[in-house]
């Protein structure tokens, strides 16, 4: 797969990225928001991964998509399924915008990412990795899994 595809959920729209997503984007990760994803970033480094996150649907098969909330079509954040020499593993990550969080937005998108990587791509193990200081995410990914954290496959130590 080179493009990426549409996904849809009750809710959600799982879409490509286009430059219309860039500015919501670039403000997270220039702000304290993005403490656990190495952030913040300045412009450079933050368009570095916004432009990392397009190429890798051509480059792996899989890559980001942007969460859309149907009704409204307002961009929520980000899924992603990340992989190269920054990722040992497939990782299926998410990120979600200051008004979408604590809504069950990431936990939609990851769990429709998730089942059409396994179904679709084939893939059998995802990992998610996390910083013990995350919280909200740490237990996003402790229900996503069922287990607990000991569970979890790995962590990111930032």
């Amino acid at each position: 797969m080179t493009t990426a595809p549409t996904l849809e959920t009750d809710r959600l729209l799982l879409r490509p990225m286009t430059m219309v997503d860039w500015p919501d984007y670039a403000a997270l990760m220039q702000s304290d928001r993005a403490r656990y994803m190495g952030g913040p970033h300045d412009e450079a480094a933050a368009w570095g991964l916004f432009c990392h996150d397009v190429a890798l649907w051509p480059l792996f098969g899989h890559g980001s998509l942007m969460i859309e909330e149907k009704a409204g079509g307002v961009c929520l954040g980000q899924v992603s399924i990340n992989h190269g020499p920054l990722f040992p593993e497939k990782e299926l990550g998410w990120l979600v915008y200051p008004q979408a969080e604590g809504k069950g937005f990431a936990y939609e998108a990851a769990s429709a990412f998730r089942a059409w990587a396994f179904e679709t791509l084939g893939l059998e193990t995802l990992v998610s990795y996390i910083d013990p200081d995350n919280d909200r995410s740490r237990k996003l990914a402790e229900h996503r899994s069922g287990r607990g954290v000991k569970n979890l496959v790995c962590f990111l130590y930032m």
